[in-house]
């Protein structure tokens, strides 16, 4: 299962466009809200989310995605059930992926120290020891990091890559008519 965490003041396309994508890859994805059902974006649009964050369940769990905005992003690091979920994660090998102002939650923790990363350039200093990566999305190790919205589909089928192939990756980007 893969969980997209929602935080009040989440960025909407950050999280939605890799929910999206994943599911047109046709793979277990739920949005969890964190102390909710119905969560609204840092611009004011609402999401009835799959779970509520005491319903999420740590069994068959492969991936935690963590979308940024603010205050979505330190809501998000508030949170008690999100840190459990990043820390099960982290402690078990399983994949770890954060975009635009989230990646610094994992680096607040240190899980990229030394690893290649990225975030939103006003959160790259708040990754730790991580390596800086000039990509707009970057993989290493079992995490995935990203600079913002405006990467967001690109992001979603770099999950789709590391959870499945290239392969399948490239067959979702040519059906969304994305440039390569």
């Amino acid at each position: 299962m893969i969980y997209v965490f929602l935080a009040e003041g989440f960025e909407e396309i950050e999280a939605l466009a890799a929910v999206d994508v994943l599911r047109r890859a046709r793979l277990e994805v739920q949005t969890v809200g964190v102390g909710g059902r119905k969560i609204t974006g840092s611009h004011g649009i609402t999401v009835v989310c799959d779970l509520v964050d005491d319903e999420a369940r740590i069994d068959g769990l492969e991936m935690v995605v963590l979308p940024g905005g603010v205050p979505g992003t330190p809501n998000l690091e508030a949170s008690p059930v999100v840190q459990r979920f990043v820390d099960y994660a982290a402690q078990n090998g399983l994949w770890l992926a954060a975009i635009c102002a989230a990646p610094s939650i994992l680096g607040h923790k240190g899980l990229l120290d030394g690893l290649e990363a990225t975030a939103n350039p006003g959160f790259q200093d708040q990754l730790g020891a991580a390596r800086l990566s000039g990509d707009y999305v970057c993989a290493d190790g079992r995490f995935v990091t990203a600079r913002g919205m405006g990467v967001a589909v690109d992001f979603g089928l770099k999950l789709v890559e590391v959870l499945t192939d290239a392969a399948r990756a490239g067959e979702i980007r040519a059906a969304l008519q994305c440039r390569a």
